[in-house]
């Protein structure tokens, strides 16, 4: 049996939602993605009754959907089978060390024709961060070490849903810029969040003096706008997928076709 390599250092990641609890959180994401879920079950005109949410930040999701179980992002949910109309796995399959065995466990808690919804950082993600942070570590130590969690482009995150059984897959992102006038906020932000380095290879020691003003410099210099602040890109990927059932729209069959795309569309004029 294979297992998936580990990214992630759980024990550092509960760590860093504790603390971002203690600080008092900061949720603005969860709560513009809550508003999203909203407006996305609205388009499915659906009336679910039993929905879980897996998430370690109920609070912005509760308000979306009232009674859900709340289900924390551990290897192993707590789902029962079939037991669930809805699952949203909310803003945390990005530290998932086998995301598709998330979203399998998932898949097996819904009912026929039930709905999984995933919303997650997807790839550009802190991309001005990264960039600045790497540069900074090059030039002051001559290395470079892991610092942003590597996170997935759209298309191979759309592909889990096909991998882990789910039918009429679609994958979407809306990428969201915030702005802040310093970029000492944005890393203030992150730790409220509960979204700091929490990699198994990250390195231990704290980020010298050095590193973080040469990347500070250089966020300011290379993402300011006109008036002096700094830009902070968020990818948000949304993964939506239905437990197979025998009312689902299918896919046509090769050859099925009662007429062709040039009968359709006509001739090709001529230049």
């Amino acid at each position: 049996m294979t297992h998936s390599p580990r990214l992630t250092d759980r024990t550092a990641l509960t760590r860093h939602r504790a603390r971002a609890r203690s600080l008092g959180p900061e949720l603005f994401l969860h709560e513009d993605a809550a508003i999203e879920l909203q407006e996305r079950l609205n388009e499915v005109n659906r009336s679910f009754t039993s929905p879980a949410v897996v998430t370690n930040f109920s609070q912005p999701w509760a308000e979306i959907l009232p009674g859900a179980k709340v289900v924390a992002d551990e290897d192993l949910l707590d789902l029962a089978p079939e037991a669930h109309d809805l699952i949203v796995h909310a803003m945390c399959l990005h530290w998932a060390d086998d995301p598709v065995g998330q979203i399998v466990q998932c898949a097996r808690a819904l009912r026929p024709d039930g709905l999984f919804i995933a919303v997650l950082f997807g790839g550009q993600t802190l991309s001005e961060l990264r960039a600045v942070l790497a540069e900074a570590e090059v030039e002051v130590t001559g290395g470079l070490s892991p610092r942003v969690l590597p996170m997935g482009e759209i298309r191979d995150l759309g592909a889990l849903l096909q991998r882990a059984g789910l039918a009429l897959p679609v994958a979407d992102s809306v990428l969201r810029r915030v702005s802040y006038g310093d970029p000492m906020k944005l890393l203030r932000d992150l730790r409220a969040m509960g979204e700091t380095n929490a990699l198994i290879e990250r390195r231990r020691s704290f980020t010298s003096r050095a590193v973080l003003m040469q990347a500070l410099s250089r966020y300011v210099a290379h993402f300011a706008d006109a008036e002096g602040r700094v830009r902070a890109s968020f990818d948000m990927v949304w993964l939506t997928g239905w437990k197979p059932h025998e009312s689902q729209q299918k896919p046509l069959r090769p050859g099925s076709a009662a007429c062709s795309l040039t009968d359709v569309l006509g001739k090709t004029p001529q230049a």
